[in-house]
């Protein structure tokens, strides 16, 4: 039978040949398929961009349906389909902007101010823990081999730290 090649745009496979790969990646189905995966991680902003600079289609409109789907040069997006993505378009400059305020209002002390304040909370935490010495050290889980039978990278380090032979010179 041969290898396979399985695209993960398109969600289908075929016979893995250096001429159908090419015919495939080459094909307009792949093309319009990538195209709508990665139009999925874009900001609202550049769609909006884009959607406003288009004429609306026509065929969309009158029938719901477009025999170019995402390819088309015309825009599918109804009035209230435009509004909405225009105001997802302003929550996000709103929130980006009350994130820089937050940032720019954040006083810039002296170093030794935020170690004190550090101190202080790590102090804290450490008093209201409830969890005994025991429950706070980790715990071996269950079905897995002896300690003695795991590999070295899984072994835990000795606690004065691994031993560096006289010899070893770094270099």
């Amino acid at each position: 039978m041969g290898k396979r090649y399985f695209c993960d745009y398109c969600e289908r496979s075929f016979q893995d040949t250096l001429h159908n790969r090419k015919k495939h990646l080459n094909g307009v189905q792949h093309l319009r398929a990538k195209k709508g995966w990665y139009d999925v991680f874009r900001d609202a902003a550049a769609i909006l961009q884009e959607e406003q600079n288009k004429k609306p289609c026509r065929k969309f409109l009158q029938t719901g349906q477009c025999d170019f789907g995402a390819n088309c040069r015309f825009s599918h997006l109804t009035e209230e389909g435009l509004e909405k993505l225009n105001a997802q378009v302003r929550a996000e400059e709103r929130r980006a902007k009350e994130q820089q305020l937050d940032q720019a209002l954040v006083p810039l002390g002296n170093i030794d101010e935020w170690l004190e304040k550090r101190a202080k909370r790590v102090g804290a935490a450490q008093t209201d823990s409830t969890l005994s010495e025991k429950e706070s050290v980790f715990q071996y889980p269950p079905g897995w081999p002896p300690v003695q039978e795991l590999p070295p990278s899984l072994q835990a380090p000795p606690p004065v730290g691994w031993p560096v032979p006289p010899t070893l010179q770094w270099g």
